[in-house]
């Protein structure tokens, strides 16, 4: 099995990680400053925080069980960002401020509907089921 954290894996998880750092420090600042405003959308934004903070370790820590773990943290962040974005759009009231899921993570370059599906082709490549 192929390292979760070597060749492209490295510049991955210091994506994952720079998105853990954003994230968190954007949720708790719009929670701990304006929750009342748009709790559900700050709180939203403080899980996907976890979720790429969970992704980062995983895909540290490698191995099998760290990347069954990988797996499901990146598949929890897919589903997210696309229930995030489309809510975001359907529900505005929701969602006064952005957020790193909202609107697709519009806010972010569109990077975090992006980033999923590339830990997912990686986590692909990297299968201990392939052995490659």
């Amino acid at each position: 099995m192929r390292e979760l954290s070597s060749g492209w894996g490295r510049i991955l998880v210091a994506v994952y990680a720079v998105f853990a750092v954003a994230a968190t420090g954007r949720s708790l600042v719009q929670l701990g400053t304006d929750a009342d405003r748009a709790p559900l959308a700050y709180s939203l934004s403080l899980l996907a925080a976890l979720v790429y903070l969970a992704a980062t370790t995983c895909l540290l820590v490698g191995g099998p069980r760290g990347w069954w773990a990988a797996l499901v943290a990146v598949a929890v962040e897919a589903v997210g960002v696309l229930v995030v974005g489309t809510l975001s759009y359907a529900a505005t009231d929701l969602f006064p401020d952005r957020t790193v899921w909202s609107h697709f993570g519009q806010g972010y370059g569109f990077l975090p509907l992006l980033l999923p599906f590339l830990g997912l082709a990686w986590l692909r490549r990297t299968s201990p089921r392939t052995g490659r």
